[in-house]
């Protein structure tokens, strides 16, 4: 299997906590998080922090780092360590958030495309309604 960049873990684990599959998420101050992820898909555990994303998922926060454990156990210590120490710091805001949770792109259903000519959902359009609205 090839080694992914540093980046390609970044936008992956921004991707599993856009899911909503981060075991734990942390407010910090200044719009920051801090999350302990487990990725399926290669088995390592990682801690991410990172700034809010206000260019929709196009680019990866400013500051954000992360930290690789070989186990879940590991990082979920290194998680409590670093909670402590926000805490200690005054930067927790809140030890178990949903703010801010997904993007642009996985924030909930959409009914139509961005680029759809139509701003009307096919699947709740009344027919009858639909067709009197018809010169």
């Amino acid at each position: 299997m090839q080694e992914r960049s540093e980046e390609q873990i970044m936008s992956r684990l921004l991707e599993l906590e856009n899911d909503g599959q981060a075991e734990r998420r942390a407010q910090l101050s200044g719009e920051r998080f801090l999350s302990l992820l487990n990725d399926p898909d290669t088995g390592r555990s990682y801690i991410l922090r990172h700034g809010t994303d206000e260019t929709e998922g196009a680019e990866i926060p400013q500051g954000t780092e992360f930290y690789e454990y070989p186990s879940a156990d590991l990082a979920q210590r290194a998680y409590e360590q670093l909670l402590e120490e926000s805490r200690g710091a005054g930067e927790l805001v809140e030890e178990d958030s949903t703010d801010d949770i997904g993007d642009f792109e996985s924030s909930g259903a959409e009914v139509r495309d961005l680029f759809a000519d139509s701003n009307e959902d096919e699947l709740s359009t009344d027919p009858v309604i639909s067709e009197e609205e018809e010169p």
